[in-house]
């Protein structure tokens, strides 16, 4: 089964050509990244008029890349939510518009739910041998995500951590309180002046310190006790104040004091001024290391109270590498596997909508040419589990 893929939820517009839900024929992304830079953020107006250029030739060289023809595909599929809505929209309606057009089966995929099947897919050659049985009953190949597993899901604006038992079925156990993990890298990075999409500029950053010298700078966790939710507004803030404690020092001068009353944070900054400085390095890396703790040690613990037999990660911070050897680090000692997709999978991408669509479509499920965009989708979790 062909599945050609669209996806335009936020600031890249995407296509690729996905056969059985796992394996990419193609995959092509136009990133508007360059263009958003210059504002510290996406501008959603700006977003959908470039989406509106990029659309057909990017569908088109799918296709080309595929080395395949209209006659060749099985499906259609183009996210409807979560996302920008004008973004959202443009996506939406030429994937609709292409199915009628050629006689195929159409369905939107949820954006989040397909950041969770970027793990089922793999190039094509890649050596699998085709579908078996899987231990549950249900079909499977080889190299699959084993059920149950839990998935950490960290993408834009969503932080959350979710128990899937099977294909479909999503069970919430932790949700962001306020700012999830990727606004806060985007917004942190700003403050710090290092440029945008946030998560890679302050990875990179972090990884400039030099790991033999302590670090003067922790800054808080919100652990947030007898739940699996996150929250990293207070950190974000934290950041902020630090800053603004270093800059005052620096305008006050040699010997000068900063105003009374101020924050804690702000003092922090203050003194690490006084002390020699305090670097963007050192805050980008004390950011990343709290938030690394908080989402490492959740999923851990619902992981080993679960028994789940994997742990997946998905979205656009699933590509943090410190991140990744935290949780290997972390989830090897309990026999848990961890899986995340390759680097280009984790950002925004068609093959993940592809990969989902697959297991929508094979079940008969289809969408009207009714259907509309739902900016604030979530997941269709079947329950709220609560921590121990």
């Amino acid at each position: 089964m062909r599945i050609l893929g669209i996806e335009s939820s936020c600031d890249e517009t995407g296509a690729a050509i996905v056969a059985d839900g796992r394996v990419i024929l193609s995959d092509v992304v136009a990133s508007q990244a360059s263009i958003h830079e210059r504002y510290g953020g996406v501008v959603p107006e700006v977003a959908s008029r470039q989406q509106l250029s990029a659309v057909i030739p990017v569908v088109e060289t799918a296709l080309e890349q595929a080395g395949l023809g209209w006659g060749d595909l099985d499906g259609v599929a183009a996210t409807y939510g979560p996302g920008l809505a004008g973004s959202l929209l443009v996506g939406l309606t030429v994937g609709k518009t292409l199915a009628l057009a050629r006689g195929l089966p159409f369905i939107g995929i949820n954006h989040l739910e397909a950041h969770i099947y970027a793990n089922w897919l793999r190039p094509v050659g890649a050596g699998v041998s085709g579908p078996e049985e899987a231990a549950t009953g249900a079909a499977g190949w080889p190299g699959d995500p084993a059920f149950p597993l839990l998935a950490l899901v960290i993408s834009g604006a969503h932080s959350e951590l979710v128990h899937i038992p099977r294909h479909g079925r999503y069970e919430l156990l932790g949700q962001t309180r306020d700012d999830a993990a990727g606004e806060a890298f985007d917004k942190v990075a700003r403050v710090l002046a290092l440029g945008y999409p946030g998560g890679p500029a302050i990875q990179r950053a972090a990884a400039t310190r030099d790991p033999a010298r302590k670090n003067p700078l922790h800054l808080p966790r919100a652990w947030l006790p007898g739940t699996y939710d996150f929250s990293f507004s207070g950190l974000k803030t934290a950041v902020s104040q630090i800053v603004e404690g270093a800059e005052g020092v620096e305008r006050a001068g040699d010997g000068g004091e900063i105003a009374p009353g101020t924050s804690r944070y702000e003092r922090e900054g203050a003194a690490a001024a006084r002390a020699g400085g305090v670097t963007a390095a050192d805050l980008a890396a004390a950011f990343q290391d709290s938030v690394v703790d908080v989402l490492a040690t959740k999923t851990v613990r619902a992981a080993k109270e679960l028994g789940v037999r994997q742990v997946v990660l998905a979205g656009g911070v699933a590509a943090n590498t410190a991140l990744r050897a935290r949780l290997d680090a972390d989830l090897d000692p309990l026999g848990v596997a961890l899986r995340y997709p390759p680097i280009a999978y984790c950002t925004d991408n068609a093959a993940m909508i592809a990969a989902a669509a697959y297991f929508h479509l094979r079940l008969g499920e289809r969408h009207g040419y009714d259907l509309d965009v739902r900016p604030g989708l979530q997941l269709p979790f079947a329950s709220r589990a609560t921590a121990t």
